[in-house]
């Protein structure tokens, strides 16, 4: 079975020799960007990086910039590296599509654990899988959403939780449930997570967005026929 590659991008060699030594002996491919631009060159160049661990402090380039750049293109997962633990930080980079968010110091252990679950996921595309609702098809198999036949680009995360509204079609959600699902039960994040990918997700949707329901102080329900 061909390796999966990720792309580890920090200004700090001794960050990146720890990232990739552990990631080496689960089985992965690694390479290593020590700024910003030099992340863009290689993402651009390899064309099959699976995931991307981002640290938001970088000369020439900052992750954010990265992370805006990349997206322009490829919904590619990216887990952000922090060493800020501010709460606008970690919505900020929600908001650009980051799948997760992990402040430094963290646990390489728990880092490897968030990279295999979010592969995975990615990985494990539940073939034949066809969701459909109100004008909404998503081929989980191929990881694509058509809306009156017509194509949808979504981030990782904001494809998981279409997903799983549509899974549990008229079913009141929780925003815990929700967390524990879409995020993994392991994520100590917010609420705020969720409101701002369902904001995201309602906007690309156009008017089928309205098919997310908003249970006040409580979560959210998918309506489609």
């Amino acid at each position: 079975m061909e390796q999966q590659k990720i792309l580890v991008v920090d200004d700090e060699s001794r960050m990146r020799k720890l990232v990739k030594d552990f990631l080496t002996k689960s089985g992965y491919a690694v390479i290593e960007a020590g700024d910003g631009s030099e992340a863009l060159d290689l993402f651009f160049q390899q064309k099959d990086i699976a995931l991307i661990l981002l640290d938001v402090m970088m000369p020439k380039m900052d992750g954010w910039q990265v992370c805006r750049e990349i997206r322009a293109y490829s919904q590619v997962p990216i887990i952000m590296l922090t060493a800020k633990s501010d709460e606008r930080d970690e919505l900020t980079g929600f908001e650009l599509g980051v799948d997760e968010y992990i402040s430094k110091p963290f646990s390489p252990k728990i880092l490897v654990a968030r990279v295999e679950a979010i592969l995975r996921r990615t990985g494990q595309s539940g073939q034949n899988v066809i969701l459909r609702g109100g004008g909404i098809v998503l081929d989980k198999g191929a990881h694509q959403v058509m809306i009156d036949d017509s194509p949808v680009d979504l981030s990782y995360k904001e494809f998981e939780l279409l997903a799983y509204f549509m899974e549990n079609k008229g079913i009141a959600l929780s925003r815990e449930k929700i967390l524990n699902h879409v995020w993994n039960y392991d994520y100590f994040g917010d609420a705020r997570t969720i409101d701002t990918h369902v904001k995201k997700l309602r906007s690309k949707m156009g008017t089928k967005g309205d098919m997310i329901k908003t249970i006040w102080g409580m979560g959210y329900k998918f309506e489609g026929e």
